[in-house]
This record gives structure tokens, sequence and C-alpha cells, in this order.
């Protein structure tokens, strides 16, 4: 494989950025170059020009599925930054019980990765309501831009570490063991997450109703301050009034400007 020079590096950092808003460092590119080994295996191109070529000129969108793949880090595990979820369950959820009148809760999973965020989600719903299942409903909308993290996340099957950190009740009720080291979700728990391949990039945000909680996790700290800013508006767009959107803790997000006032670390409400 030819190493990728400065001008190839631009190249690819223009491509990334204007198509998945991730901005890439120089530091980045020992670790693109190793990406790039596998992008040239799945592309069946010999060096990175040809693979450019290939991916500049495609009008499929297939190659562009590829790049996002290999490209985009999915990186997550179950509870993590479990302060949201305590504060989800404790104080959004009773406060969406008394407000939302038509029982129709509408949950935004966006940068959902291999599911562990947004089964999460349906668990803490389910339990929440447990003696009201029936009369509401609180599917999950849960999007990635990775189509190989979104399988993972449809299948529902995870390993016993992926699930060691959750509650022994959660395991019991929700979980089936389908081998020695792998359990899958319950079917009532998957039927109520709806996956999608969703790019935050997208001009505008399609969906015809507004979301009362959006979780965004540990994905705008890969864009610059004005890709974050117009990812925010959209996210602002599309949020309920009075709505909750979450972010990661390590993020340095500046909704100054954008209608969301910060109420604690790393939670923000419309």
């Amino acid at each position: 494989m030819d190493i990728i020079n400065e001008s190839q590096f631009k190249e690819i950092y223009n491509y990334v950025k204007n198509n998945f808003g991730v901005s890439l460092k120089k530091d980045d590119k020992r670790i693109l170059i190793n990406k790039c080994n596998k992008l040239l295996d799945a592309l069946g191109v010999n060096n990175f020009k040809e693979a450019y070529n290939k991916i500049a000129n495609d009008t499929t969108g297939e190659y562009k599925r590829i790049v996002a793949d290999i490209i985009t880090v999915n990186y997550t595990f179950f509870m993590r930054e479990s302060q949201h979820f305590d504060y989800f369950r404790n104080e959004v959820l009773p406060y969406l019980k008394d407000v939302v009148k038509d029982r129709d809760l509408r949950v935004w999973s966006a940068a959902c990765s291999s599911g562990e965020e947004a089964y999460t989600l349906a668990m803490i719903i389910d339990e929440f309501f447990i003696n009201e299942n029936l009369s509401w409903d609180k599917k999950i909308l849960a999007t990635d831009i990775s189509s190989k993290v979104l399988e993972k996340a449809i299948n529902g099957i995870y390993t016993l570490k992926d699930i060691e950190a959750l509650p022994i009740n959660w395991k019991f009720n929700y979980f089936t063991r389908i081998s020695e080291n792998e359990f899958s979700l319950r079917q009532e728990i998957k039927d109520n997450v709806i996956y999608r391949r969703f790019n935050l990039m997208e001009e505008k945000f399609p969906f015809k109703k507004k979301f009362q909680v959006i979780f965004c996790r540990n994905a705008m700290m890969y864009f610059d301050s004005v890709t974050q800013k117009k990812v925010l508006k959209k996210f602002y767009d599309v949020t309920e009034k009075g709505g909750y959107l979450f972010v990661g803790h390590s993020e340095a997000i500046n909704v100054e400007g954008t209608g969301y006032k910060c109420i604690k670390p790393a939670v923000y409400r419309k």
C-alpha cells in the first residue's frame, strides 16, 4: 500500500469531514493508514489513489457506507455514563408521564453504535411503565451511520462480559442465554427499538414528530465547533418544548445561541 502523503491525507480529511462531520487530526494519520489497509481490502484495490477515485466517484452510496464502517469510531458499553440513565429514570420519565397526555413517548438514541444505549433505555422504560406498558407507545428510534454496528444492534446478542455491569434482575428478566458466553435480548425489548441508518450530516432531519428526549453521546466530540453548532440546531428543531438532550460527559459542547439550557453536566433542555 502507498504511504498516505499530505495531499492524500487532505483528500480523505475533506471527504470524511464533508460526509460524516468527523474532523481527522494530524495525529490520526497513523491510525488512518492502518484503517486504509482494511479499506483497500473492502474496495478490492491496491493503493490509496485507486481507493479514493472509487469512493469519490461513487453514485450508489455503497462505498460511502464502506468508508463509514471503517473510518468512524464505534465504542460503547452497557451503562456507560450511568448517571445519565439514573437521571432519565428518576427525573425525566416521571416528568414525561405527567405531561405526555397522548402517551406517545418519543426517544431518539442518535449515534447508537451497537445498541447498548438504546436497549438500556428500552429496559428502563419497560421497568418504569411496568403496570402501564400496554397503554403507552414507547418505541425508541436508534440510528447510526455504520451499517456494521447496526447489524450487531439489531441482532441484540451480547457476551457475558458485555452485560456484566447490568443489574441482576435485568439479566434475568430481559436476556435469554443462548450459549455458554452469549445472551440474547428478549424479543419484547428488541421490538421496542427501531434501528435505522442515519447520517447526522443530513441537511434536514426528516422526522414528522418531535422527540421528548435525544441521546447523542460521544459523537459530537469528533466534530469541529461549526459542525457541532449545525447539528445542535437540528437537534433543537426536532426537540419538543421542555425536551432533553443528553451528550457525553467528555464532550465540550457550546450550546450558546442554540436555545438549549444546561440543567446538569452533559444534560440540556429546550
